[in-house]
């Protein structure tokens, strides 16, 4: 087993080596000491310690201030830190917690008292740490799996439809099915990028500024919703979808971004058009009022989701029955939708019966009359 290091900081130089016997007797610790806070700092900027136990009054700089500078570096931020202090008074305790402290003991301490807290630290740490590491293995691997399918499928459109297209070029009418292979394979690669760059933009805040700059309370939303229809009446009549629209009257205004809300309105447009799977079936857009919101429903005849699914619906690269459902996408679609709707200071409920069909509800809230833009 790895040894762990552990930090001390404190002015005192005796309760200093005492804690390294206590430590160094009880189990397998490196301990490393500093007396002061700024001392300290030099010290982690050669060993990385597993966790940290500091005084707060120290000369220079006190236990408080190592937290901040601590808590200020991004390697830092996960190392548990347990406050050591003389004093008992109630504000040091609030102070330590309202930073994000781990632990608070008071001098003078009992050993026993000490080991526990520092084995109790160390243990959620390793378990906060196994957690993560085995959330984000299962996320490369969510990756890993869809990009490879995804990748591969569009480029094979287009290196094996160029191939024959160079083979067949004298049928005018191979080659023009063969070109149409190629659009459909760049078109869906297309789609795929353009989805990761909306998720970046996402994370990176550039869209919340695009719907700071470009925001406008619209009294009548009926035109976006048309754009959307007429966006997506190609793919439901290829479908054999009917795709409808309803707006009730006297809708409240509000706030949006138009481009933003098209584009998370098409994708709610697009999953129900392409999980209603049978000749005839509907997706409607219905638009009414509901208290202090506007909802924009969008129901399908589709296959509907089973309940157990429903919460994982809006999960980053997470797709529900893949093969059975013969979907194409890398999973962003209802996530990116939910990241845009939340943007206007909405959000999208899901209701939905295996067999029968699902709604998904965008509910933005509604202007005031005495509100500004």
């Amino acid at each position: 087993m790895t040894r762990q290091n552990i930090l001390v900081v404190d002015d005192h130089e005796p309760l200093l080596m005492a804690i390294r016997g206590i430590m160094e007797t009880a189990g397998d610790y490196q301990i490393f000491t500093a007396t002061d806070g700024i001392e300290a700092l030099k010290v982690m900027d050669e060993i990385r310690p597993d966790l940290i136990i500091a005084d707060i009054m120290m000369p220079r700089m006190d236990g408080f201030a190592l937290y901040k500078a601590i808590r200020a570096r991004e390697e830092w931020v996960s190392i548990p830190f347990i406050f050591l202090t003389a004093k008992a008074e109630r504000a040091d305790r609030l102070r330590g917690k309202e930073l994000g402290a781990e632990d608070y003991l008071t001098k003078p301490f009992d050993p026993d008292e000490l080991l526990i807290a520092v084995r109790s630290r160390l243990q959620r740490a390793q378990a906060i740490q196994e957690a993560a590491e085995s959330q984000f293995e299962q996320l490369k691997q969510q990756i890993a799996n869809v990009f490879g399918h995804e990748l591969r499928t569009p480029l094979t459109y287009v290196r094996g439809y160029t191939e024959l297209a160079l083979e067949e070029v004298s049928d005018t009418e191979a080659l023009q099915s063969f070109l149409s292979g190629i659009k459909r394979g760049t078109d869906r690669l297309n789609r795929l990028v353009e989805d990761l760059m909306l998720m970046v933009q996402v994370d990176t805040g550039r869209s919340m500024e695009e719907y700071r700059l470009l925001k406008q309370v619209y009294v009548d939303i009926t035109p976006m919703l048309e754009t959307v229809i007429e966006k997506h009446c190609a793919q439901a009549e290829n479908r054999g979808i009917l795709l409808e629209m309803t707006v009730e009257p006297d809708l409240p205004p509000v706030q949006i971004c138009e481009t933003l809300f098209v584009n998370a309105l098409g994708r709610l447009v697009d999953n129900a058009i392409k999980f209603s799977r049978e000749f005839g079936k509907r997706v409607t857009i219905h638009a009414r009022a509901a208290g202090d919101w506007v909802e924009i429903a969008v129901s399908d005849e589709g296959i509907g989701i089973a309940a157990s699914e429903i919460p994982h619906l809006f999960e980053r690269f997470r797709q529900i029955d893949r093969d059975r459902m013969e979907q194409q996408g890398i999973g962003l679609g209802l996530a990116l939708a939910k990241d845009l709707i939340a943007l206007h200071g909405g959000e999208i409920t899901v209701k939905s019966t295996p067999g029968v069909g699902s709604t998904f509800t965008i509910r933005l809230p509604a202007v005031k009359a005495d509100s500004s833009a």
